[in-house]
């Protein structure tokens, strides 16, 4: 092979003439073809990820979409159990262990040294493996409380032996079956119908229809039986270990003043006497003359899914009716 003639045009001879370039111009040319593929080949490479997805790319992608949508599945349902988990703890603390004179149990023990749960950040921002690493602390806070709460109810149930007496008078049912009323308004600060101002509700209003029947909530002695202003009708039992319920704006008395009771004795039926604007029972639980949250003392005849219900009905009842 021959070796290449270049050749170059001169205007003023209006000839192209042959032209034997250096060695650094033609390092140079080279070099600059060099560049320039470079530059067209990563050009080429970008618009191709770009636009261009390989197989493997798109089954990460698709991978990954999967893991998200899977965590966050995961997250509502840890949050629903944490929930659960919340409410029986405050229960146990706020009943269980008042009822047998415990002291309820410290964070410390309640979260078996663990944290508090990580603040939820948004998904898009977290890599699969924080994702993970979230996903499992969070378990790790559910296992504590759950392990904390066994060992509370073990604890219960070896003072419980010795409390049988104090049970059976403790309240701790419906005053009215679970199928003849509807949750009118809950415990805490409501907004009162007739006043319309805001006032503290000390029970819960159970609407239900006129003569629905009424039960005691535990063995005790009544202490009043008769006309109360506000509460209309009135029944107070005393039901001994600083124990005491109300029972008012009943249609009917049926129990006198000194009588002994039995826990799930016919003691009235409902009305709307007193301050009260339509027919419900409005029930109180007081432990030292203090008013107590009554959906923390129905334990022995309500299912858990109904006790749940039960909490939800009375934290959003906003209606009071007396």
């Amino acid at each position: 092979m021959g070796k290449k003639v270049f050749y170059k045009y001169n205007p003023e001879t209006d000839n192209f003439e042959r032209y034997y370039p250096s060695w650094k111009n033609r390092l140079l040319q080279v070099t600059k073809i060099i560049i320039l593929s470079c530059i067209l080949t990563g050009v080429t490479i970008l618009i191709y990820s770009y636009y261009f997805v390989t197989p493997t790319e798109e089954n990460l992608r698709v991978e990954n979409k999967k893991l998200k949508s899977s965590y966050s599945v995961l997250s509502r349902r840890l949050e629903n159990m944490h929930n659960v988990v919340g409410k029986i703890a405050e229960r146990d603390d706020n009943f269980y262990r008042v009822m047998l004179q415990m002291d309820p149990m410290s964070p410390a023990q309640r979260f078996s040294g663990l944290t508090n749960e990580k603040r939820y950040k948004e998904l898009s921002k977290l890599s699969d493996e924080k994702l993970v690493d979230e996903l499992n602390d969070r378990m790790n806070l559910l296992e504590g409380m759950i392990s904390a709460q066994i060992q509370s109810f073990e604890q219960l149930g070896v003072t419980l032996k010795n409390q049988q007496d104090k049970l059976s008078h403790i309240p701790a049912i419906l005053p009215i079956n679970i199928k003849d009323y509807t949750m009118s308004s809950g415990f805490g600060w409501r907004n009162d119908p007739i006043m319309d101002t805001s006032k503290f509700h000390a029970g819960l209003d159970f609407a239900s229809s006129m003569g629905t029947e009424v039960y005691a909530t535990g063995d005790g002695k009544v202490v009043f039986s008769g006309h109360k202003t506000g509460y209309g009708n009135c029944i107070d039992i005393d039901h001994g270990y600083n124990y005491t319920t109300r029972y008012a704006h009943l249609s009917e008395i049926l129990v006198n003043n000194g009588e002994q009771l039995k826990r799930g004795q016919l003691i009235g039926k409902v009305g709307s006497t007193g301050k009260s604007t339509g027919p419900h029972l409005h029930y109180e639980v007081r432990y030292k003359d203090e008013p107590q949250n009554p959906v923390n003392y129905y334990f022995l005849d309500v299912t858990p899914e109904e006790y749940y219900e039960m909490i939800q009905r009375a934290e959003n009842a906003g209606h009071v009716m007396d």
